[in-house]
Parts: C-alpha cells; structure tokens; sequence
C-alpha cells in the first residue's frame, strides 16, 4: 500500500523539510502542500491517509502561535477536515502544529465522544492552549520524555526518550480542571517532561512549566497526536547529542530499513561502538507507527 501524507505549509512553516524526509524515508509518498491549494481546491485533503502539521513560526505567531493557521483549517476547511478525521484518518502535529490543533480545537478534542458523531468542525470550541514558557523565553534544548496513554503514535515506543524542544508559547494548559482530569481518565496524555531518571521534572526539565509536565496529548480514539518536541529532530541516531558516546539500540526493526538507491552503508556506520547499520533515533518510531496503522487500518 503507498500510504499518502500531506504535510501542509504556510509562510513561516520551517520544519517541513525535516518532517517530509522522516516520513519518505521509511517508505510514505508525501506532498507538502500550501495551505492556499487545499482552500483553492486545487489540492485535495481527502487524497491522502496522514495530516502533518509541522514545526515552524506560521505566519509569525501573529495574534499568538498557531492561531492564524488554526483559524483557516476550522473555518476554510472545515468540511474537508471533518471527512478525512470520520474516515479515521490520521493527524500529527509537531510544535506550531501542536498549538494549531489546540486552537483549532481540534485536540483535546472532548466536544465529540468519536469521529462518527462529529457534526461540525467549525463549531468546535477550544478546551486547551499552548501558552508562553514561565521562563519568559525562547527554550531551545534537549528533554527526557515518559511515554504513556494510548495513542496510536507511540506505540511500542520506549518507556522514556530523548527529543529537542525548541519554542516560546510551549506550556500547555487545560480550559479547566474537568479537561484535565478527562485526559487523565482517557489516557489522553501521551508525553510528559521529566528528570534524565524518570522523576517528576522542574525547570529546566519542564522547559516551560506545562501543567502536570504535559508535553504532548492525543484525541479520544488515539489517532490524532499534538506533542511540543520535535521527533523529527531525532530521527537520525547522529543527531543524538551525545550519539559518539552512546551504544546504538534501534527502535525500528531492520527489516522495515527504506534505503534509497543512490545511498549505500558500509557495515558499520561512523559510530564509536561499531554496531551496523545505525539509523535511527527516538523520534523515528512514531513516523513508523503512523505508517504502519494505515497499512493496517486504512
């Protein structure tokens, strides 16, 4: 099956390339699209399996991060957006993707109890928001992760890892205390910040003081995924700060390695502890696991 993903810009996206290389690189076909193509009709968001929303600055955070953009997709696709999520459709969102979906109301995602009831996108309201890091400051560096709940993303991922932030509106807050103990009923929580030993983080291992140190949630049905860390800035195993020191453990099977034609390995890539073939990082799972559910699913 060629599992198809769209990967929408805007002027000030800035991740696009990096997410577009994850996803191709194990094997997707994708398009990066401008959102004005999909309002245009000229692009069709019903041709494709997957819905990425990467990281980036969407015309310059004006009126707050995500919220121009947030805007457009709720009110100028609505309809659109309301079949491919029925259809059990897959949505990531990556950063400023992360709080476009916020904004757009589109996770938590509480308004509907499963995609088959959902009437109306555009009269979603919003029940969560990413807002600005306590530290009053852009935070640009490495966290440690739990994963926990039920999304689809995360699947067989590790129980803790290691991914770049890089934000200034990243400190996620509940509309009120009922969201937040319904994500937590749910299992709708599927990242959060913590200390290099798995405890309950401060600053700067929550880098920006979300509550209960969320960093990244799920709708109800586990199909659609919001996180502040970038995956695709740990796709590769060297991007690992510290790769030259550490001994290489795959999170992705050899078998499902998808190697282009111009590109050869040697039998031990350029790492000090000499394993072969050493490719991916912690962020490559959740690409896999989003790739793996069409084929499977869709």
């Amino acid at each position: 099956m060629n599992v198809k993903v769209i990967i929408i810009r805007t002027a000030g996206t800035n991740c696009n390339e990096e997410t577009a290389f994850a996803f191709s690189r194990l094997g997707a076909h994708v398009d990066q699209v401008h959102i004005n193509a999909l309002i245009s009709g000229a692009q069709k968001l019903g041709d494709y399996h997957i819905l990425v929303l990467p990281g980036g600055f969407s015309y310059g955070d004006d009126l707050g991060s995500g919220r121009i953009l947030a805007n457009e997709l709720r009110l100028k696709l609505g309809e659109d957006l309301q079949q491919f999520i029925r259809k059990g459709k897959l949505i990531l969102g990556i950063c400023n993707g992360f709080q476009v979906l916020a904004k757009a109301g589109i996770l938590p995602g509480l308004g509907w109890s499963s995609y088959r009831t959902l009437t109306d996108v555009r009269s979603i309201g919003q029940e969560s928001t990413l807002f600005y890091n306590d530290s009053a400051k852009f935070e640009d560096r490495w966290v440690h992760l739990k994963v926990e709940g039920r999304c689809v993303w995360t699947r067989g991922m590790s129980p803790q890892i290691y991914l770049p932030v890089a934000h200034g509106e990243g400190k996620f807050i509940p509309r009120d205390k009922k969201v937040l103990d319904t994500l937590l009923n749910n299992k709708q929580i599927a990242l959060r910040y913590c200390t290099p030993d798995g405890g309950k983080p401060s600053y700067p291992d929550n880098p920006n003081g979300s509550i209960e140190d969320i960093a990244g949630i799920s709708d109800t049905t586990g199909r659609v995924l919001g996180l502040m860390p970038h995956p695709e800035r740990h796709f590769l195993f060297e991007q690992h700060p510290f790769w030259t020191r550490l001994k290489y453990q795959s999170v992705i099977p050899k078998s499902t390695f998808v190697i282009p034609a111009n590109v050869v390995l040697t039998d031990t890539h350029s790492c000090s502890a000499g394993i072969q073939n050493q490719i991916f990082g912690d962020g490559a799972k959740i690409f896999e696991n989003g790739i793996n559910y069409v084929k499977e699913n869709l």
